[in-house]
C-alpha cells in the first residue's frame, strides 16, 4: 500500500522500482507539480478556523460551507487572527454590493 503524502488526500507518486520492491517519493503528483501546500487557504496554514456562526450578524449553520474567512484590511497576504472574521455568504455578498469596508474598530476582538 503506498504512503499517504504530506497533504495527507493523496499517495506518494513512484519514484522507481527496482526487482520486486518499488520506492515512492515523499509527495504526490500534485504537490510535486503545485506545491506542498496546494489548495490549502493561507488563512488555514496559518492555524486559523472557521467558526459555526457569522461575526456580523450570528447567523448560525450546521454547515460549515455557508462561511467564509474575511480579511478586515482586504490584504489576503496578512492573516493574523485579529485581521480574519468568520462571515456567512450573505453578509459577504452585501458587503461587496455596497462596496463598504469594515474598519478595524468596528469589530470586537476575540477573547
Amino acid at each position: 500500500m503506498r504512503p499517504l503524502c504530506k497533504c495527507k488526500q493523496h499517495p506518494c507518486a513512484v519514484n522507481y522500482k527496482k526487482g520486486t520492491k518499488t520506492f515512492y517519493r515523499s509527495l504526490c503528483e500534485r504537490c510535486l507539480r503545485n506545491g506542498v501546500n496546494h489548495g490549502i487557504p493561507l488563512w488555514k496554514q496559518r492555524g486559523y478556523d472557521k467558526k459555526d456562526y457569522c461575526e456580523k450578524c450570528a447567523f448560525e449553520s450546521n454547515y460549515p460551507e455557508q462561511f467564509n474567512v474575511y480579511h478586515i484590511d482586504g490584504d489576503l497576504q496578512n492573516c493574523r487572527p485579529s485581521n480574519l472574521k468568520t462571515i456567512c455568504a450573505n453578509c459577504q455578498r452585501v458587503l461587496q454590493k455596497q462596496g463598504v469596508k469594515w474598519k478595524q474598530g468596528d469589530l470586537l476582538p476575540d477573547f
